[in-house]
């Protein structure tokens, strides 16, 4: 193995978006969506914009082969609609 490196990690800061919007796009009700979310059932990727969009997050749930997707400020506000996409 090579000579390890260091990485430097940008604060992450905590950010709250609407589950009803995140549950409506999986096709599950909020209980639901909060209990899979509990049990780690959903897969959940945060991005930091860089450039313009540096003050913006694009926060991806995976589920069961589908995806929501939700483009949102530092406060959780959906900036965009959200994206849905389903495997098929």
């Amino acid at each position: 193995m090579g000579e390890p490196i260091s990485l430097q990690l940008a604060e992450r800061p905590d950010i709250e978006v609407d589950a009803a919007l995140v549950a409506r796009g999986l096709g599950l009700d909020v209980d639901r969506f909060r209990e899979l979310m509990s049990i780690r059932k959903i897969s959940v990727l945060c991005e930091r914009g860089t450039g313009d969009d540096a003050s913006l997050y694009r926060a991806s749930f995976y589920h069961e082969g589908r995806r929501v997707r939700l483009v949102v400020d530092a406060e959780g506000n959906p900036v965009d609609h959200p994206t849905q996409a389903v495997a098929g």
